[in-house]
């Protein structure tokens, strides 16, 4: 439970991510796992070389912030009257991109960050609990409550909620839609950073490691619903523990696949996802 709770919290990052994106401007932003790779392969190298872990978190989640920058307008805000489709694969395309900038700049070998407060396991209860997964747990609780203060406490949070619901209104009323557009973003290459430079002691970096956990926090966002930002947070901890568990009493060997056949279960019987709002249209 434990572990299924610490991974599901990083999927819940990055299906906010996704969700952040879908909302202000209805594209699903495929990229979003290399923001991941961006921050912990980064962090991993420039401690390595040195650093203090602070320092090298900071210019990792900047460096990130920069790409989603870049992604939104390079990529996305030239094909803003493309179709769907077009805005898929180029997020694609960029997604290719950064893995390919990524292993000529950091190499294709994996690299290791230490863990943030030692290795030695906590026991609670009779489980045993590494450190480092209560700095995954206590980084995404202060992460989501702050997300939540912004929305509803600041006028560019309110903004941004309002952008997602209606674009055309939110410019009449005179909000700057581009700079939000730009702002979801570099909030959710912020947000995938963050994860990657959390999971990195866990799990190594590499130049594609942001691919699999890219498309299972896009498969988180689904179960919780892509239009509702807090159900992409439930998505992922429930799509975290329904693996841990898979692992645990049926074999770990499907747990990779546990996210896929989830994500074909809710688009088959509930596409809107567990929290999101069904959409209709009159024609």
């Amino acid at each position: 439970m434990i572990a299924g709770i610490t991974i599901g919290a990083i999927y819940a990052l990055v299906g906010l991510g996704f969700s952040l994106i879908y909302n202000a401007c209805d594209v699903i932003n495929f990229a979003q796992g290399e923001f991941l790779m961006i921050g912990g392969l980064t962090t991993a190298v420039l401690t390595a070389s040195g650093m203090p872990l602070p320092l090298a978190a900071v210019i990792a989640i900047a460096g990130a912030a920069a790409a989603g920058l870049l992604v939104e307008r390079i990529a996305v805000e030239t094909a803003r009257n493309a179709s769907v489709i077009t805005l898929v694969i180029i997020t694609i395309g960029a997604s290719i991109l950064l893995r390919g900038l990524a292993q000529v700049v950091f190499g294709k070998n994996f690299h290791s960050l230490p863990s943030f407060s030692g290795d030695t396991p906590i026991r609670i209860a009779g489980a045993a609990i590494a450190p480092q997964a209560l700095w995954v747990l206590g980084v995404s609780v202060v992460l989501l409550v702050g997300l939540h203060w912004f929305f509803t406490r600041t006028l560019t949070g309110k903004a941004l909620i309002a952008t997602s619901h209606n674009r055309l209104a939110a410019d009449l009323v005179g909000i700057d839609t581009k700079r939000i557009l730009r702002l979801s973003f570099v909030v959710s290459a912020v947000l995938g950073a963050i994860a990657g430079l959390l999971i990195a002691p866990i799990s190594l970096a590499k130049f594609d490691a942001g691919v699999l956990l890219g498309l299972k926090g896009f498969s988180a966002a689904i179960l919780g619903g892509l239009s509702s930002v807090m159900g992409a947070v439930a998505g992922g901890l429930i799509l975290g523990l329904i693996e841990a568990l898979c692992a645990g009493y049926v074999s770990s060997a499907y747990k990779d696949a546990i996210a896929f056949v989830i994500l074909l279960l809710v688009l088959f019987v509930r596409p809107q996802g567990l929290f999101g709002r069904p959409l209709s249209s009159r024609v």
